[in-house]
Formats: C-alpha cells, sequence, structure tokens
C-alpha cells in the first residue's frame, strides 16, 4: 500500500499542485530534481538494468519500425492541422524560427531524457511489483506521462500524451533502451512543435504564483 501511495503521490498528486494551486516552483526544473532523484534510485538498484538507461547500440535494429509509424503520423497530422487549422499550421516556425530552433536543440536533453527516466525506466522498474510487467505496467506509465501535462491545462496535452506514452512505454519495454524511447519520444516532439500543436505544450501556459 505505501508503494500505491508513493505512485499516487509522485505522478497524480505533484502534477496537481502545479496545475490547480498557486505555487512559486517552476515546472521543469522540478522535472529535472525528480529525474536525477529517480536516476540515483536506478543506479543504487542492483535488480535494476542500468544499461537500459541508455543503450544507443539498439536504434540502428530498431530504427525502421521507429520511423516507419512516425512518417505515417507525421503525414496524417500535417494533413490534419493543415486542413483543419490552416491558421495554426507551421505557426511556431512561421513566426518564431529563433525559438523554434532553440526547442529543436534544447529540447531532447533538458526535457525528453528526463522524462524518460522518470516515466519510463524508473515507473516502469520501480512499480512493475504494482502492475506486473506486461500491459499493465505500459498503461500506467502512459496515463500517468499524459497526467504530467495537466500543468498545460487542456485536453488535447493530456490526450495526446496519453497515446504517445503508450508508443513511448512499449519501445522501451520491447528495445531495453532508454535511448530508443528518447529518440522516438524526440520525433513526435518535434513534429507537434512543428505542426503548430505546440502551442498546447508551451511551458509558459502553467501558472505561476
Amino acid at each position: 500500500m505505501l508503494r500505491v501511495a508513493e505512485f499516487a503521490a509522485l505522478f497524480f498528486g505533484v502534477p496537481s499542485l502545479f496545475a490547480f494551486t498557486r505555487h512559486r516552483f517552476s515546472a521543469l526544473p522540478t522535472l529535472w530534481v525528480f529525474a536525477a532523484c529517480s536516476m540515483a534510485v536506478l543506479l543504487h538498484d542492483p535488480k535494476m538494468n542500468h544499461d537500459a538507461l541508455w543503450n544507443a547500440a539498439a536504434l540502428p535494429r530498431n530504427l525502421a519500425s521507429v520511423l516507419l509509424p512516425f512518417c505515417l503520423a507525421a503525414l496524417v497530422l500535417l494533413l490534419a492541422v493543415h486542413h483543419f487549422a490552416p491558421t495554426v499550421f507551421l505557426s511556431l516556425p512561421r513566426t518564431n524560427p529563433m525559438l523554434f530552433a532553440a526547442i529543436l536543440m534544447l529540447y531532447p536533453v533538458f526535457s525528453v531524457y528526463p522524462q524518460g527516466v522518470v516515466y519510463r525506466a524508473f515507473l516502469c522498474h520501480r512499480y512493475s511489483g504494482i502492475f506486473g510487467s506486461g500491459w499493465g505496467i505500459v498503461v500506467a506509465s502512459a496515463v500517468a506521462f499524459g497526467y504530467l501535462h495537466i500543468v498545460f491545462r487542456n485536453a488535447w496535452a493530456v490526450g495526446l500524451s496519453v497515446l504517445a506514452g503508450l508508443l513511448f512505454a512499449v519501445r522501451y519495454q520491447v528495445t531495453g533502451s532508454l535511448f530508443v524511447s528518447a529518440f522516438e519520444h524526440t520525433l513526435y516532439g518535434y513534429l507537434i512543435f512543428t505542426s503548430g500543436l505546440g502551442r498546447y505544450f508551451y511551458s509558459g501556459n502553467v501558472r505561476r504564483a
């Protein structure tokens, strides 16, 4: 029961505090602290497969299975945004190329990998005793990852993140590589920010005191 309470507090209580209360903490630095603590726990746990925390060597043999669905998703999403929201289409690269370039450079290091440490490596290892090692832990990871995005206070961010979280958790479980999962996460993040839907994921949407 203590582990269940811990899971609920960390993955639902903390995002709720950011989304629904006045506070003086920034969300991204809080993620970095959480990721650092999660990494420390994993590195000191002899039951953890430490190779899974990076394992870039797994990318070449999984590259096709990552790129093919991504290309299909990119085609569908870009066409959908262009058709249903033409004023939003490619809005960030068109209107603020400097910010767009900064996101491309910084996003994988300062957002994607820390999220992977917390929501894939740490969550899937620490809470497998509650949810099992199959679809139970995958769904738990996806739902927690989606709920994290409640800090942006819109349904699009949460819904899209739950779907993406399923994909990223499965990828991590199948490949045993946080690098491959983070690479895939980066691709879809780039797609969101390029398409114009990045407005639903801007950190400026997080309420501050």
